[in-house]
C-alpha cells in the first residue's frame, strides 16, 4: 500500500513533465528529435531520464514492500525517490543549470536504488543466520 502511494505521485510527476515536453515541442515546432534546439533537449532529457530510473526503482521498493513489511523504510526510499526525481528535474530543466539540484537528485535516485537492491540481496542472508 505504501509504495502505491509513491507510485501514484510519480505517475502525476511524470504526467506534468509529459506536458512540459509537448509544450516545448510545440513552441519548436518539432515532432520529433530536438532540431537543436537546447531548451527541447533539456526538457526532453528530463522526461527521458525520468522515464529511464523511476520504474525499476518502484519495483525494487514494491519488493521490499511486500516481502519484508519495512514501512519506514519503504516510507524512505520513497521519499528519498520523489526528492530526487524532483530535484533532477529542476536542475535539468533550467537554462542556466544550477547542478547542485541535477546531483542531489541522481545522489538520492542512486542510493535509493543502491539501498533497495541491498536490502533485496541482503535480507535472506539476515533471516538465514536468525
Amino acid at each position: 500500500m505504501i509504495t502505491s502511494v509513491y507510485a501514484a505521485l510519480l505517475g502525476l510527476l511524470f504526467i506534468r513533465l509529459s506536458a512540459l515536453t509537448i509544450r516545448e515541442r510545440r513552441r519548436a515546432s518539432v515532432a520529433l528529435g530536438d532540431a537543436g534546439d537546447i531548451g527541447l533537449q533539456r526538457t526532453i532529457r528530463v522526461h527521458a531520464n525520468f522515464s529511464e530510473y523511476v520504474p525499476i526503482t518502484l519495483i525494487l521498493i514494491y519488493m521490499i514492500e511486500s516481502l519484508y513489511a519495512l514501512p519506514v523504510l519503504v516510507h524512505l526510499l520513497g521519499l528519498g525517490l520523489l526528492i530526487g526525481r524532483l530535484s533532477h528535474a529542476y536542475g535539468v530543466s533550467q537554462p542556466r543549470e544550477d547542478f547542485r539540484f541535477r546531483i542531489t537528485g541522481m545522489a538520492l535516485t542512486f542510493s535509493v536504488i543502491g539501498i533497495a537492491a541491498l536490502t533485496l540481496l541482503g535480507m535472506p542472508v539476515l533471516r538465514a543466520m536468525i
